[in-house]
């Protein structure tokens, strides 16, 4: 879901990006998806080897593995060209797991190039697996993983289908995962990682039981926002005292840069002040985690929606803090609904909202509503609305969105690497 930099739209070249999970639904690794500009430039989306061999030049030298993957592997889609070329033997063989596109024709010349590279300590995984194939055999021999396609199966026959591939020493990966019910009938039948929208597209999850926890800390950064007394802020705390243990942990991780160790809530008060106090409440309620929510990948989600929202608005109006505090609390409260399974209204009421962070996170309106809109559009890969938002932001760059979107990556992967703990 990164922009490259530069700001001729013809020949941009898009990155998605979207987790891969395991039981405890830790993220554990992320697939890159490939773009062409604009989502609609034929020439590149046919042309696979173009597309992947652009994508990964820019995500592993001109963007870093730091701020594209963090600690994580990445999947990378490849076809018979590719796995063919001199580019896969300079990725990192313990970061990248080569993802066998269904497209390709396993001949016996792409398994012995399969086999070659996996001697050499390559990883690999098969995609979109449906049904086994003669073909696909000695191909079974040679993968890590084997990615299971549950929109091309009926309920029926995934038992069949692990049974099937339980002949073979493989990580079996459940992918198109679109509610909770797929995802535990799944975890039951033996898969050991997830991928799909349920996870990583926020959709709204009705009857949940709500975390206390969380709504202890609604009700702290309602007292920040209505700039409450240090004493009021302190005796919230202890009715919940671990979240001053959560929130000691954020502080201190290598995102924020404290250069003094903060030991004491008293402390993390006075050395971060409201405003970053703030900050930090507004994400610690991602960190709570609640029965039937996949708590980390929202987390990730929340914090990159806030920070790349802040370096927009930045690029927008330098030097307005209360702008760009309002852009970052747009970004990582627009996730409450997901979190809450409330209508966002609802949950909004109980929060001293400023008029222009209340509008732009119910009806997307004005500045901030338009920058939501941009993070929104890169999530889901609609970078045509993403250069169409951009035109009426003239001040707002394309490069100056990937900038942006490389650092808030970045800073949330850091992040998400505290919080797991």
């Amino acid at each position: 879901m990164t922009i490259p930099q530069t700001d001729n739209i013809d020949n941009a070249v898009f990155l998605g990006r979207q987790p891969i999970l395991d039981r405890t639904q830790q993220i554990v690794a992320y697939e890159l998806l490939f773009r062409a500009s604009g989502g609609s430039n034929a020439a590149l989306i046919e042309d696979n080897f173009r597309a992947t061999a652009e994508v990964v030049v820019r995500a592993f030298v001109e963007m870093g593995l730091a701020n594209v993957l963090g600690n994580y592997s990445g999947y990378i889609n490849v076809d018979e060209r590719f796995l063919a070329s001199e580019l896969v033997e300079l990725l990192p063989r313990d970061r990248v797991v080569l993802e066998i596109l269904e497209t390709v024709q396993l001949t016996p010349a792409v398994v012995t190039r399969l086999r070659e590279l996996r001697q050499k300590g390559m990883r690999l995984a098969l995609d979109d697996f449906t049904h086994l194939r003669p073909e696909q055999v000695p191909v079974l021999d040679l993968v890590e993983v084997v990615k299971v396609d549950l929109l091309g199966l009926q309920a029926d026959e995934i038992p069949l289908i692990v049974e099937c591939l339980h002949r073979w020493p493989l990580k079996l990966l459940a992918e198109k995962i679109d509610d909770s019910e797929q995802f535990q009938h799944c975890s039951q039948l033996g898969f050991e990682l997830f991928q799909g929208y349920y996870f990583a597209k926020p959709t709204i999850l009705v009857g949940r039981r709500i975390d206390p926890a969380r709504i202890g800390v609604l009700r702290l950064i309602n007292l920040v926002i209505s700039d409450a007394e240090a004493n009021a802020l302190e005796r919230e705390f202890k009715r919940y005292p671990h979240l001053t243990y959560k929130l000691l942990r954020l502080v201190n991780s290598v995102a924020f840069g404290v250069a003094t160790q903060i030991d004491s809530l008293r402390h993390a008060i006075t050395i971060l002040g409201r405003r970053q106090l703030q900050r930090w409440l507004q994400l610690l309620l991602f960190t709570q985690r609640a029965e039937g929510v996949p708590g980390q990948p929202l987390f990730a989600l929340a914090a990159t929606r806030g920070k790349l929202m802040e370096l927009m608005m930045d690029s927008i109006a330098p030097g307005d803090r209360g702008q760009v505090d309002q852009a970052f609390m747009v970004g990582a409260l627009s996730l409450l609904d997901v979190l809450f399974g409330m209508p966002l209204p609802d949950l909004l009421m109980e929060l001293n909202l400023a008029d222009a962070v209340r509008s732009a996170l119910l009806n997307g309106e004005g500045l901030l509503g338009r920058l939501l809109s941009i993070v929104r559009a890169l999530e889901q890969n609609r970078f045509a609305d993403v250069i169409a938002l951009l035109a009426e932001l003239p001040r707002l760059s394309l490069s100056q969105v990937n900038q942006a979107q490389i650092q808030a990556l970045g800073w949330a992967n850091e992040l998400s690497a505290t919080a797991g703990g």
